[in-house]
């Protein structure tokens, strides 16, 4: 079994979720005793949320790519970035690693061929959805199609993420807001939704809608299994 290298703490709720994902996976594969082979760093987030806001992209890769680098000395056979916004930085981080980086957008990507979806709404943060380097790998990459909510739900989602569930609130008013921007998607012609944020899998789930919804942190959780024990 390899080691999974997890760069977290973006937030930690969210870190909790990949940690318990990847070992109940590990022990499904294996069985017994077993759990997941594991290197976490989690960062301080309230000065990566800072640099984000500002715009100063450059610094937080010079905090997570040193991250990551303590992470591989840590004996991590390839690595995680427990985060969907923050593989806006990716190249930086894989630049400075000689392990492998198993993306967010590739491993949900592949659910989404599989499952023969060629239009896919996103949720996330405002730079998720509005910035290129998640919706654009998707397009690119892959041939996806990608729609996004319209500006003033956007600012809601990125809000709630922010405001609300990274600090561990899930509020009935918010998750009524989400599954109300879910269906608009839907209606635009999204045949499912990404939870392109490792938070909103806290709010809403498949239990709550018709729409196929794809939970990136459980996406990249089991490719990590997989990964780890292939």
């Amino acid at each position: 079994m390899k080691t999974i290298g997890l760069l977290g703490g973006m937030s930690w709720e969210s870190t909790l979720g990949y940690y318990q994902l990847i070992n109940e996976g590990i022990k499904e594969k294996l069985g017994g005793l077993h759990s997941a082979q594991i290197a976490l760093y989690s960062v301080d987030f309230d000065p990566i949320e800072k640099l984000q806001h500002a715009g100063k992209w450059d610094e937080t890769a010079g905090i997570l790519s040193a991250a990551a680098k303590n992470i591989e000395a840590g004996g991590a056979d390839f690595l995680l970035i427990c985060t969907n916004t923050m593989h806006k930085v990716a190249p930086e981080i894989e630049a400075e690693i000689s392990i492998p980086l198993l993306h967010i957008a590739d491993a949900t990507a592949e659910v989404l061929l599989q499952d023969g979806i060629r239009t896919v709404g996103l949720l996330g943060t405002g730079f998720t959805m509005e910035q290129d380097f998640y919706k654009g790998r998707l397009k690119d990459k892959y041939g996806l199609d990608v729609l996004v909510p319209a500006k003033q739900d956007r600012e809601i989602v990125h809000q709630v993420i922010y405001q609300e569930l990274c600090l561990g609130r899930a509020l009935p008013e918010s998750k009524a807001a989400y599954l109300r921007i879910i269906e608009a998607l839907a209606e635009q012609g999204a045949e499912a939704v990404i939870l392109g944020c490792t938070e909103i899998g806290m709010l809403v789930s498949q239990a709550d809608t018709k729409t196929r919804l794809l939970d990136t942190t459980r996406i990249h959780a089991r490719k990590a299994v997989e990964f780890a024990v292939q």
